[in-house]
Parts: C-alpha cells; structure tokens; sequence
C-alpha cells in the first residue's frame, strides 16, 4: 500500500534525532525512505508551514512551529522545563526581566522569559524571533555559534535603534570579548530605554542556550548581574547534565 502524504511528511520530520539535529536534503530523502523529487516537494511545504528551517549551511533543521506545537504538552520536558526553577531564582534576586533563548538560524529564539517588576521596554515574548547582534543573548549565541553561521549573520546587520551596532568589525571585536569575558551587554541595541547581559548556558562544551536580563541601566550593577547569570545558567548546565546521565542508566 502506497504511502500517503501525511506518512511520508510524518517520516521527513522523524528523520531527525539527537544525533541527527541538521540534514541536507539528501540525507533526509535517505533517512525517511522518500524519493528525492517527493522530499524536494514535501520539504518546501513543511518549510513554508514552519515545521522545518534551512540553516545558512543549506541543511534543514526542526523549525519553530514544530517548538510552539510541543509547548501545548501536558508534560513540558528538555531544556526549558530544566532551567525553569533557575529562571525563577534569578527573577527572585533582581526582579528583572529573565530570558532564556536559543539560536535559530541567523536569529535568537526566546524559548522562556519572566517580566521584572521595573517598568523596562521590552518587546521579545516567548516563542519570538530577534536578530542576534542587537541582544544580549543572541550576541551570546552568535560568539559560540560556527564561523558559516557568524559569516551570514554580519551579512545581515539591520540597524534596529540608533544605538544598534552594525560595523561587522565591531561586531566581531564584541564576540570576541564575549568569548574571553563570559558575558555580553547591549545599551538600547534592541529597544530604547533597554539594556541587557547574557550569559552562555553549557551542557559540557556545548553552549546550548544563552540566559540574560534586562535592565533600565547596567552602569552600576553590571557585576552583580553577571555573577547571579553565571550561578543560575552553571546550575542549568548541571542539571542538564544530570538528566542526560540518569537517562543513559536508564537506557542501559
């Protein structure tokens, strides 16, 4: 019996796996058992739907609406659901404005995020996409992320406030410190009247995620904040690491 479309699209998305997170177009018609012409078709489809994205690389990954569908569980689990406790604990010691983000293409993806209590505009919402030089997380994100990824972004560098850097040489002067310092900032890059920090969240050597506050100003508690950003995303890290285990004992 002849597969219908909804199998073989079904099948596309179930190619990908933990260790099979990015996929060229042939290596996806292989790992689902679908004819290339049919993967061709069928991945432009999920494409504009927003189950999947095509990463600077040419290789597609999960996409967004994929993520948005899967926080309609019941039962929350990964990264978001690890990190939340921390989340919480951070906003309790500033009582600013928490994100937790990831990097999605040439883009940061708000997967967590807490309101402070000071009056700061803000305009990233969970499950919203920014552009990575103008935050603090995704600036974060872009100093870890791999050198094609960085390439295309400073190809891109839309000026979003007057204060928003857009000179790829700075721009790459400013990973660079992130990568020595631990920590980025941003002065009303994104929106006037806002400034933020972020840190990187490990899971071993991999950054997988970037946790940051926003602020009216840094000048005078900027050490504060980077050290309660380090304490909460090394306890994400951890913890992280500690469910992987206990689920590999499992497995075994």
């Amino acid at each position: 019996m002849a597969k219908s479309v909804t199998a073989r699209a079904l099948d596309l998305l179930g190619a990908f796996d933990a260790e099979h997170r990015a996929l060229t177009l042939s290596e996806l018609a292989r790992r689902s058992g679908t004819p290339l012409a049919t993967t061709h078709r069928l991945v432009g489809e999920l494409r504009e739907w927003g189950a999947l994205a095509r990463e600077p690389t040419g290789e597609y990954v999960i996409g967004r609406r994929i993520w948005q569908l899967g926080l309609l569980a019941p039962v929350q689990t990964g990264l978001r659901t690890v990190a939340s406790p921390f989340l919480h604990d951070l906003y309790g010691a500033t009582l600013a404005t928490v994100h937790l983000a990831v990097r999605d293409g040439v883009e940061v993806l708000y997967i967590d995020r807490l309101a402070g209590h000071v009056s700061v505009p803000v305009i990233s919402k969970i499950g919203s996409r920014l552009p990575l030089h103008a935050t603090g997380v995704g600036k974060v994100l872009l100093a870890y992320a791999p050198e094609e990824v960085r390439t295309a972004a400073l190809g891109r560098l839309s000026r979003v406030t007057a204060y928003t850097i857009t000179q790829p040489a700075r721009v790459l002067e400013q990973l660079r410190r992130v990568r020595a310092e631990g920590y980025a900032t941003t002065g009303e890059e994104m929106t006037l009247g806002a400034c933020s920090v972020a840190v990187p969240v490990r899971n071993g050597d991999e950054v997988v995620a970037a946790l940051g506050i926003v602020v009216p100003d840094l000048r005078r508690q900027l050490p504060r904040l980077v050290s309660a950003l380090q304490v909460a995303a090394q306890g994400i890290g951890r913890t992280l690491a500690s469910v992987q285990w206990k689920q590999g004992l499992a497995r075994g």
